[in-house]
């Protein structure tokens, strides 16, 4: 993992990053508790993730997470942070994350990147907005084929 100068806003978000990787260790969804994640996350959090994935939509609060998490344990056997490289000013950070991940449904093997803004106020992460260069792909890659007659 590589960081530019340390800010609050790179410290809270290196050790969401480190407890998300717990929490997935453990099992994740319905094996770990969301307690892990949830110190790092505001009460009114919202994550925007783009409509054409199958995890699309807006999701707030820490029930919205908890079923975030829930959704993409559906979707991916696998999703590992290759490389993460951050920057931050104040409350604003851009996360640059490589993933490398495996589809559930259709067990194909995708790398790619993401880039999210996030927005850090008080300790804790208030929205997150992920940004992905081929949603197109990626929502193949997770899709069951329909079935044939």
């Amino acid at each position: 993992m590589t960081t530019s100068p340390s800010t609050d806003s790179v410290t809270v978000l290196t050790h969401m990053y480190a407890a998300e990787a717990q929490y997935l260790a453990a099992g994740g969804p319905g094996n770990a508790s969301f307690d892990l994640l949830a110190p790092y996350f505001a009460p009114n959090v919202e994550l925007h993730q783009a409509d054409g994935l199958p995890y699309g939509g807006t999701w707030r609060g820490h029930s919205g997470m908890r079923q975030f998490f829930r959704t993409m344990g559906t979707v991916w056997e696998s999703f590992d942070m290759v490389e993460q490289e951050f920057l931050a000013t104040g409350e604003t950070a851009v996360v640059l994350t490589q993933v490398h991940a495996r589809a559930r449904a259709t067990g194909r093997e995708l790398s790619f990147p993401i880039l999210q803004t996030i927005q850090v106020k008080d300790g804790q992460i208030t929205e997150v907005r992920p940004f992905y260069w081929d949603t197109r792909t990626i929502a193949d890659a997770c899709a069951v084929p329909a079935p044939t007659d």
